[in-house]
């Protein structure tokens, strides 16, 4: 396991890690591997979803969908 050390984190913020971690029960070094690891996971995560409902094979067809043609500009000039 790596280690991490963080400096000069602000008193408002390590109030808010404080207050966090003791509404969710972890000590605040819990609460910021948890926090990390969010962060560093969710664009795994979303690209997931994302495959997941609009990939090829489980997705959405969108060639299919009915394409309107565009509007006329409005003429300003009248």
């Amino acid at each position: 396991m790596a280690n991490l050390s963080v400096r000069k984190l602000d008193k408002k913020a390590y109030r808010q890690l404080c207050a966090r971690a003791a509404a969710h029960g972890v000590s605040m070094e819990e609460e910021a591997r948890q926090i990390i690891y969010q962060a560093v996971a969710a664009p795994n995560q979303i690209s997931q979803v994302f495959k997941k409902h609009f990939g090829r094979k489980n997705g959405v067809d969108l060639s299919a969908l009915h394409h309107r043609k565009p509007h006329e500009p409005m003429d300003f000039n009248e």
